[in-house]
Formats: C-alpha cells, sequence, structure tokens
C-alpha cells in the first residue's frame, strides 16, 4: 500500500525519506540497540533516581503541593505535602484570570512546605487541552518526524481552528499495525497562550515547569502507580475514571493506551446543588440526569469493543462526596463506584501524618499523580513500564538536550574519579607488594638491602606521580566548576571598571563568589567601582570588602588606595 503522505516529507533539495534510505547493517543495529539499552538502563535510571520534581496544583481556591521519592526498598515515600489556601478570590474566579496572586500565594506555600526542588510538574484542564487519537498511514519514525515538521501531518489529520503555531503540541505512537498499515498517534495539543500564563505563575513563584501534563493524564498516572504498588491485577489498558465535582466532569476510558473521554454536562444551578442544596429531591434529579450520560458513555464503550466496564474510580472535590455514590450505585446497579484514594499504599512519615487528614483524599489525586511524574530524559520509565509521557512544555526539547548534557557531564566526572581512584589503589596495592617481597628477602640476603632501598626510592617517585595525578584531579574540578564563569561573567566585570582603577587580581572560589583585589586614586573611584558592578546583569552583590592606605607618597607622584571588593554571582 502506497503511502499517501509521501509526497509531504520531501525537503527542498532532498527528495529521500526515511523509508527509501539504506538499511543498516546488523552489526549497526546490534551496536545502536546496545547503546540504547545502556542509556535507558544506566544512565537512564541514574537520571530518574537523581531527579527531584514536585507535582504543582493551582486551583483558584488552594494550592496543591506534593513531593514523592522511592527509597531503598522501592516503595514511594511522601516526602513534602502541603495545602495552601487562598483567600480574598471570588468564588467563580479562574487560575489564569488572576495570575499575579496565585504566583504570589505559591511563593508562600512553597516557603512554608519547605520544598527545595525548583523543578515542577504541572497539570492544566481538560477542557484547556485538545486529546484526540488520529490514524495515519504506517510510517517510520524518520518519516513521521519529517511529516510533523514540516505541519503536514497535523494539517491533515487535525483540523484545528487556529495556526498550528499557536499550539503547544505532544505527540505519541500508541499503535502500529502492520497488517492495515497504520498507526495510531495520540495527539495533545494547548494553545500556547495558555501554557505560557500557567509557566510564567510557576516562575512568578519561584519554579521552573519542567512537566506540563494534562488533569485526566495526571489522575491515570497516580492509579497505575498504586496499582503497580499494591500489586493490583486489574486490567492496565481498562481503566476507567470518572472525575465528578464543582470544576470539570468527565468519564476517561483507557481501551489499549486510547484515552477515549466523554465530558459530563452539568448546569450552573447543578453546581449550586452540589454545594449548597440539602433537597433530596434535587440531588436525586441531578444523579438521574449525571447517571445517564455517564451509562451512554460506558454503554457506547462496551458496544464498540466488546469489553465490559464493572469499576469506576471516582475522584471528586466534594467533601460530602459519598452521599452521592450511594446515589450513583442505585442508578447503575452493574457499575461499580469507588472513591479512588492515592495514598493509600504510600508511606506517609510522621510528620506528615496531619496534613493529609481528610475524609475524601481522592481530592488530592492529580496532584499525587503529577509527584509521580519523572523527566525521563533518556526514556526509562517507557522502556521498562510503558508509561506516558505527556508533556506540552514548549521548549521541552532544548530543556532535554540540557538535562542529558548534565548527566553525561556527572556521568563523565563520576568516572574519572572512579579511575583515579582504581589506578590509585593498583598502585599502592603494587608497591605495597614490592616493599612486602623484597622485605621477606632481606633475611637471608645481604645484598637485597641495596635492591630493597632502590624498590623504596621507586615507591617514593609512585607516590609522587600519584600526587601529581590528585593535584590533576584538583584542576579538572577547578576548570569543571570555572566553566559557570561566562566570558559573559568577565566581560561585565571589565566594563564596569573606571578609569581611576586598576585590577590587581581576580579570584573565583568555584562556587558563587569572586574577589576583585586592585587600586584606585580616591575613595569615589572605588564606590563608582561597586556602582558599576551591582548595575549588571549577572552580578546579584558586590561590596567592599577591605581598604588600604598607600604605602607612602612618593616626590610628584599621585599614589593610590588598596581595595577588595566581593561579588555575589545571580543564580549560581
Amino acid at each position: 500500500m502506497k503511502n499517501p503522505f509521501a509526497n509531504l516529507f520531501k525537503k527542498k533539495g532532498n527528495t529521500q525519506t526515511g523509508a527509501t534510505s539504506k538499511p543498516q547493517s546488523s552489526e549497526k543495529k546490534k551496536k545502536s540497540s546496545f547503546f540504547d539499552k545502556f542509556l535507558k538502563n544506566r544512565l537512564g535510571k541514574s537520571a530518574v533516581q537523581g531527579e527531584e520534581i514536585v507535582g504543582v496544583e493551582l486551583t483558584p481556591h488552594e494550592i496543591r503541593l506534593a513531593q514523592l521519592s522511592s527509597n531503598k526498598s522501592n516503595q514511594w515515600v511522601l516526602e513534602k505535602f502541603f495545602v495552601h489556601e487562598i483567600k480574598d478570590l471570588p468564588e467563580n474566579s479562574l487560575v489564569l484570570d488572576n495570575q499575579d496572586k496565585i504566583g504570589d500565594e505559591l511563593k508562600i506555600a512553597l516557603q512554608r512546605s519547605k520544598i527545595t526542588t525548583t523543578n515542577a510538574a504541572i497539570a492544566i484542564p481538560v477542557t484547556s487541552a485538545i486529546i484526540r487519537v488520529v490514524t495515519a498511514p504506517l510510517m517510520t519514525d524518520e518519516e513521521l518526524a519529517t511529516a510533523i515538521n514540516s505541519d503536514s501531518l497535523w494539517e491533515n489529520l487535525v483540523q484545528l481552528t487556529d495556526n498550528l503555531n499557536d499550539y503547544s503540541i505532544f505527540h505519541q505512537v500508541i499503535n502500529r499495525d502492520s497488517t492495515a498499515n497504520t498507526m495510531d498517534i495520540l495527539f495533545v495539543a494547548s494553545k500556547l497562550s495558555d501554557i505560557n500564563s500557567y509557566t510564567a505563575i510557576i516562575k512568578k513563584g519561584g519554579l521552573n515547569a519542567v512537566i506540563i501534563d494534562v488533569k485526566c493524564f495526571a489522575l491515570k498516572s497516580a492509579i497505575d502507580q498504586t496499582n503497580q504498588i499494591a500489586g493490583s491485577i486489574e486490567e492496565s489498558n481498562l481503566t476507567a475514571v470518572l472525575e465528578f465535582g464543582l470544576d470539570e466532569n468527565y468519564i476517561m476510558i483507557l481501551h489499549e493506551s486510547n484515552p477515549i473521554i466523554t465530558d459530563i454536562f452539568i448546569r450552573s444551578q447543578d453546581r449550586n446543588t452540589l454545594q449548597n442544596s440539602d433537597s433530596q429531591e434535587e440531588m436525586d434529579a441531578l444523579i438521574r440526569r449525571y447517571t445517564n450520560q455517564v451509562k451512554q458513555a460506558i454503554q457506547d464503550f462496551e458496544t464498540k469493543y466488546e469489553k465490559r466496564i464493572r469499576n469506576l474510580r471516582v475522584v471528586s472535590n466534594l467533601s460530602n462526596v459519598d452521599t452521592y455514590l450511594e446515589r450513583f450505585r442505585k442508578n447503575l446497579v452493574n457499575t461499580g463506584f469507588n472513591l479512588f484514594d492515592p495514598i493509600k499504599d504510600i508511606k506517609v512519615p510522621a510528620q506528615l501524618e496531619e496534613n493529609i487528614k481528610y475524609d475524601n483524599r481522592s481530592y488530592f489525586s492529580t496532584v499525587v499523580g503529577l509527584a509521580f511524574r519523572k523527566l525521563d530524559v533518556f526514556g526509562y520509565y517507557k522502556f521498562v513500564t510503558a508509561v506516558k509521557n505527556i508533556n506540552l512544555l514548549p521548549n521541552r526539547d532544548n530543556m532535554i538536550a540540557q538535562k542529558k548534557a548534565k548527566v553525561f557531564s556527572n556521568f563523565a566526572f563520576k568516572g574519572i574519579i572512579g579511575g583515579v581512584s582504581l589506578l590509585y589503589v593498583v598502585l599502592f596495592g603494587l608497591s605495597f607488594w614490592n616493599i612486602k617481597t623484597y622485605n621477606d628477602k632481606l633475611v637471608g640476603y645481604e645484598d637485597t638491602i641495596q635492591t630493597h632501598e632502590l624498590r623504596v626510592l621507586e615507591n617514593q617517585k609512585i607516590q609522587k606521580d600519584i600526587a601529581k595525578i590528585v593535584r590533576s584531579l584538583d584542576i579538572s574540578k577547578s576548570i569543571r566548576s570555572n566553566k559557570s564563569i561566562s566570558f559573559r561573567v568577565l566581560a561585565q566585570i571589565a566594563s564596569a571598571v573606571p578609569k581611576r582603577v586598576k585590577f590587581n587580581s581576580i579570584q573565583y572560589d568555584g562556587n558563587s563568589q569572586i574577589i576583585i583585589e586592585g587600586g584606585a586614586f580616591g575613595d569615589q573611584d572605588i564606590l563608582k567601582l561597586i556602582s558599576n558592578l551591582n548595575g549588571k546583569k549577572l552580578i546579584s552583590q558586590a561590596s567592599l570588602a577591605t581598604m588600604t592606605l598607600p604605602d607612602g607618597n612618593e616626590q610628584g607622584k599621585q599614589t593610590m588606595k588598596g581595595f577588595k571588593v566581593v561579588c555575589i554571582l545571580e543564580n549560581v
């Protein structure tokens, strides 16, 4: 079957596509496969375990924070958990309409929660996302990338109301059918303006957004992980989630990684009923309208895929949700409605027990699902568990490339340390063996004394060589550290020097401090230098440490006062 998109993959001056390129040799494929497994198993696992990411859920009335880690027993531990109430906002407020307020409140929440990491995973509402599964002709990864880069794929398969450039887009191949010569692609998109607004809030709060998920997929992550922790035999490819509450209402069924999302409509007066009504008649009528929509969504799925859904995981922000669950069960007798508890099988330290004492802990499913997320730059989780990594961050490719470079740098540095340490052990072992051997021979041979002395000298030379190696290692550390001082910093310092000031030395401590020593003809010249340095973008603070008077006044010559200025670098 001819690929109908083949002509769309062509680039200027090049008609070759991934499908027509020369196949790799078996040897190259083996090397490539080995390298991929090494990256994902070794580096990937190391990178994931070394990550610290805080899940952040933003609402107009609350900010929820959660941070998880995995201990030596591979048990998930709730490291941080905090709920911060936002006051003074109207009842029907929206997050994006109160960016400055919520950003300031996020900063306060982070201080009170004592969270130290700056990497954040956030989720946008389902209503802010476009989620579709599209079927395309079967393509190689290279062909798919070419089609996406040329915008031809989405223009043909996804009918968006606005220009593609107005969206942040994520895609993932969820199924390839070689028999039908087709492939299913999960398409997730959101308006760039909305994404930028959310990242602006996160930045104002003092965090860096590294993952932007969609709320429904964050819930899926929480459910999948808790199933894995509990060793549940629930069919992973058939998970049904119902979000029921004041904000969003939908049912999501995942069949063979295909998300089938159906919105559940409720009226504005229904929201008032959920919050304030004591009328049994009003609540019963609401539940009948609600369950009829849920029933229809389930029936449509079961008819199409010939599979039964007998249980729904319910997530709700209603404090009285148990009351409504009983009504759900009466209206849908063959379907179970179970309130989801995302913290049930997570180890909670004693100091956090008070923070999670809620009757309805499904309330925190989204933020816990976000806390389970890892940036996973090498695809380790996808490689070992097929976990989806939805990320709508616009600059994610550049950010991932920087994270990879950092991992490689740390890995290489550790390799140097390990190599030098091994060399030291080997050399020490050899020297010890030599000394012991010749000391034993001294008992019976007089002439071995001279030989032993020679060996001692050789050992001393070895120790000197080791000292040189250690010094070289210290130098390599210094060189690595000094990479953080860019030419931009030095250029800014140079541009800050007044005419009547000269420098004798510039010292960098390898961390965040630069010490400048020099001389100036007057106090005003020194003050001018400090003022100029404080005005530079990359210097957060410059201050006078010491000032010395000239040693003497030679006849006919103007002397200079000595000074020492300390500069603190920005974000180092």
